[in-house]
């Protein structure tokens, strides 16, 4: 029955139809109204990935649930969607955390409701459509509208710096997407089509012209992973984003740059990526080493997360750009090791620093701080609370049983096949992100009551409750049991590898 739906045109326009329902339906003056519309909406959606999901065909390679109709006929650009192991796990993940967004902002959020519910509805709609997207020009359409929504939901309901933290992270974004443009009216040239799939069964001998696009991509998706140095904006804008706007960002918003490497970088431009696997390794531990120290000298906790971040998140494209040493050196089982780390650790890294600002949003609604210095024996008043904070703030740790080791332990074994050192560096700055977490988490929960606000703080209501069982659950279930997951992704990898990988940068490589 789910073949004859328009699955993947559903849960791109069903929350964007919602988001409209809920401004122009609902609107400001009935609050209750409002709420429910957009928790239908977003539940329906989640539904429907859920569904698709029992369909989905584990055991194939090749796009599913695809739809392919004209939209620009002159130019050759299509309005053709379909999804894969590498797609269909973030659009899950989309949905699940736009619900669950909608459901913490309940009672949180009393200025413009109606927009700000809307808001996370429509850029849900549009993540879903850059995961989705088979034709390059619909890719960057979505791409470039989800900004739109952050945009505002940063610039309206943002801390007391958003206008400067809204600008920074669009003109860092906007900046790199022009060169994301460049490189795909290039590359729709050469294929004579913008069907992504076209685009990497190109076979381009100059390297020089390799490079050039490589570059471009790199300006493009290094910005939104965020990779160092091109990072600033990601602190900033967590900071002075709300809570729900901090979850989505950490959440969703930094894989779509780790998606575009898989999409776009890897198979299209595999000699270019060879020649510069070292400086990305580079870029990569300097992200897991560098950033894990700057986050342990942070006081603020939402500036900790997000630094945290941006260390997790190197340990992703450590995983990718390992692997061309690995297929350099013919170790095949080791190289789909190193992807399927780095894209384990994408969907691990949703759950869990989404709970973490969740968490902090939790504190910061009951005493409108974010200073570490001004908590202090937390656990006392608010026990349930405590006991959720502590599995997530372990998971960022990389505890094994969390989700938060699996991703990260599948790339260090795989580095181990390249190089000891990478692996060894790789593996000890896991002390780092124990110590930031860790130490934030006794600073915040243990000791003495520090104030009176610290002892008038309510542990969680019901709403608070569901929202973290549902986030510990995840986090539980892929550490103890990663298999589902990675049984997704594997066909996926091994075509990229075997297919455009080792087909293109070995002469005798063939692709099955």
């Amino acid at each position: 029955m789910i073949d004859k739906l328009p699955i993947l045109s559903l849960l791109i326009w069903l929350p964007i139809i919602g988001a409209l329902l809920v401004i122009f339906g609902s609107g400001q003056k009935h609050k209750g109204a409002t709420q429910w519309l957009a928790l239908i909406t977003a539940g329906a959606t989640f539904f429907l990935s859920i569904w698709a999901l029992f369909e989905f065909d584990s055991t194939r390679y090749l796009m599913q649930f695809v739809e392919d109709e004209p939209w620009i006929e002159s130019l050759n650009i299509r309005y053709s969607l379909g999804v894969d192991g590498f797609s269909y796990p973030l659009i899950v993940l989309t949905s699940l955390m736009t619900l669950i967004v909608v459901i913490s902002s309940w009672n949180n959020v009393s200025n413009r409701i109606s927009h700000y519910l809307a808001g996370f509805l429509i850029m849900g709609g549009l993540m879903n459509g850059v995961f989705a997207a088979t034709d390059a020009i619909l890719f960057y359409v979505f791409w470039e509208a989800m900004l739109v929504p952050m945009f505002l939901i940063i610039g309206i309901w943002g801390g007391p710096n958003r206008i400067y933290a809204t600008l920074k992270f669009f003109i860092y974004t906007f900046f790199g997407s022009v060169f994301l443009l460049i490189a795909l009216i290039y590359l729709g040239m050469q294929a004579g089509s913008f069907d992504i799939l076209a685009m990497q069964q190109l076979v381009m001998p100059e390297l020089d012209i390799q490079k050039l696009i490589f570059f471009a991509f790199l300006i493009a998706f290094a910005v939104k992973v965020p990779m160092w140095p091109v990072h600033t904006w990601l602190p900033d804008a967590h900071v002075q984003a709300p809570t729900g706007g901090s979850v989505i960002l950490a959440a969703i918003m930094l894989k779509m740059g780790t998606y575009g490497f898989i999409r776009f970088m890897l198979p299209i431009v595999p000699d270019a990526s060879m020649a510069m696997a070292d400086f990305m390794i580079v870029l990569s531990l300097i992200a897991v080493g560098y950033i894990g120290l700057v986050a342990l000298a942070q006081k603020d906790m939402k500036k900790l997360v997000a630094y945290s971040s941006i260390a997790h998140m190197g340990f992703v494209t450590l995983g990718l750009f390992i692997s061309f040493s690995l297929v350099a050196g013919k170790h095949i089982d080791a190289a789909i090791m190193g992807i399927q780390g780095g894209l384990v650790q994408m969907i691990s890294h949703g759950f869990i620093s989404g709970a973490l600002f969740l968490c902090i949003g939790v504190l910061y609604d009951r005493m409108h701080s974010r200073e570490i210095a001004d908590y202090g024996g937390v656990v006392n008043t608010m026990p349930r609370f405590a006991m959720f904070f502590m599995l997530f703030s372990m998971a960022n740790s990389g505890l094994p049983g969390t989700s938060g080791f699996v991703g990260e332990f599948l790339v260090i074994i795989a580095s181990l096949q390249v190089n000891f050192w990478i692996a060894a560096f790789a593996g000890l700055t896991l002390i780092l992100a124990a110590a930031y977490s860790l130490w934030m988490y006794k600073r915040v929960m243990f000791g003495e009551i520090a104030n009176e606000q610290v002892a008038s703080l309510k542990d969680l209501v019901s709403r608070e409750t569901i929202v973290m069982i549902i986030l510990a659950v995840m986090v539980l279930a892929f550490g103890l049991y990663p298999a589902p997951l990675l049984d997704i992704m594997q066909p996926s990898v091994e075509h990229l590898i075997d297919c455009n990988l080792v087909s293109k940068l070995s002469p005798e490589g063939m692709c099955s």
